[in-house]
Formats: structure tokens, sequence, C-alpha cells
């Protein structure tokens, strides 16, 4: 029996360095799991089936062969497929393929929408300023591409007419249908009449312009930036260019100076 467990040991750990262990069993025995590929001297097994860096087909080769193509081409050997047999190497600069996938996955955050719920609460007896005040908040809302939750909560004998609610709901829904359409229509649950208004454009398209605008704002402080570096460079050459002048009119003054008092001796 203990030969038998020494056996499986040895089976599971040539499996792990083969990478042929399940995610489970490295799991279970406690084996740290990265999602990275395997790149170079990390592959360990015999054959790998080489994809080289333009997409060709080399096919099945020893592994210490497509390592040392890999080395010639100054590329990574990266196994882009190990379950497979042979696992799938590919000869790719792995420094700058993890920096462009880096890059769209930023971009893909980036673009993604990420809409949230806003709430909005109404009494049924609310008058012409409070609803004013908060069909603006709806609207700020929809224009911000949330999707806006309005809840009318009804009190005492008002729940057994909630007409009243749905009209209010309903006129809410026209003042603002140029921002947004209505996505769950009123209902009633318990004490409150619920409609849900989902906006009319992406927040994507809201994230857009808010990066075009700070593009915009950045270009122009590094032209205002690059305006005060040059004026100030152009103002220290004309300082120094001052400076220049006022030494070689000094020098210029002495030098004449100099040669009026020798000619002065000559006379005498």
């Amino acid at each position: 029996m203990r030969m038998f467990r020494l056996a499986m040991n040895h089976r599971a750990l040539i499996a792990f360095h083969q990478g042929a262990l399940p995610k489970e069993l490295k799991q279970r025995i406690g084996v740290i799991i990265s999602d990275e590929p395997r790149i170079n001297d990390e592959i360990r097994v015999p054959q790998v089936r080489l994809i080289g860096p333009k997409g060709e087909q080399v096919g099945v080769i020893a592994t210490t062969v497509a390592l040392n193509l890999a080395k010639e081409a100054n590329l990574d050997l990266v196994e882009v497929a190990p379950n497979a047999k042979p696992p799938v190497a590919k000869l790719i600069d792995y420094g700058k393929f993890k920096y462009n996938e880096k890059i769209k996955a930023r971009e893909a955050r980036r673009n993604q929408s990420t809409a949230e719920i806003k709430e909005i609460r109404f009494r049924l007896k609310i008058d012409d300023h409070d609803f004013d005040v908060k069909k603006g908040h709806v609207t700020r809302f929809l224009n911000g591409g949330d999707k806006v939750k309005v809840t009318i909560m009804l009190r005492g004998r008002e729940i057994s007419r909630p007409i009243g609610g749905v009209e209010l709901l309903q006129r809410l829904a026209d003042d603002v249908e140029e921002f947004g359409t209505v996505e769950s229509k009123p209902k009633q649950e318990g004490r409150n009449i619920i409609m849900t208004l989902a906006p009319k454009g992406k927040k994507v398209h809201t994230q857009s312009e808010q990066r075009r605008r700070g593009a915009e704002s950045r270009a122009e402080r590094q032209a205002r930036q690059a305006a005060r570096l040059a004026a100030k460079q152009e103002s220290q050459a004309q300082a120094a260019a001052d400076a220049k002048t006022a030494i070689s009119q000094k020098t210029s003054d002495k030098k004449q100076t100099s040669k009026e008092g020798s000619n002065a001796e000559d006379e005498n």
C-alpha cells in the first residue's frame, strides 16, 4: 500500500511538471495556481507543436529545438495551449505581449458601461416646487447614463387609491421623456409604487465625452506651459545677449580710453 502511494505521488509530480495536473488536484495538494502561461525553461514537456511569430505552423518539434529557435530570434517560447497533445507553443515577445494585453484590458474597462441605479422618492402629496427639484435630479441621473428607480411612498388611506401615484409617475415620465424612457411601468409593491426609467444614451458615451474634454483641457494646459517656457527661454536669451553687448561695449570703451592715454603720452 505504501509503495502504491509513493508511485501515485511520483506520477502526480511528473504530471505537475508536465502541466497535466488538473486544477482541482492542484488545489487539493496545496499547489499555488498561476494563470500565467509557462514560458521558455518553464516548459518541461519533451515536444511542442510550434507556431511561428507570424502565425505560421512549424509542426511538432522537440522543446529544446523550439527553445533554441526562440533564442536565435530573440523571442520567448510561450505555451498557449497546455492541454493539447502535444502542447501548443508560440514564438512571441512575451514582454510586449503582456503590455498589449494590459492596454487592451484597460481600454475594455474604460469602454464598458457601468450604469448604476439611482433612487428618487416622492410623497403623493408633493408641491410643484419639490416636484421640479426632484425632476431635476432625475434628469441629471439620466444624462449621466444611470437608470433611475422612482418610488412613490403611500401613507394611510392613500394605499387604497394608488391611481394618484401612478398619475404622478406618468407625469414625471412625460416631463423627462427627452432624456429617458420607461423601462418598467408603475407597479405597486406593498406601500410603494415603483417605476424605473432608463437613459436614452449609454453611459459609455458620457464617459467618452468626458475623456475628450479632459484630453482637450490637457492639450490646452500643455500648450500654455510650452508658451510660458518659450517666453522664459526667449527672455533669458535676450538678457544674455544684452549682457554680452554691455560687456563688449565696456571692453571697447576701456580700449579706447587706454589708446587715448597712450597718444597723450606720445605727444608729451
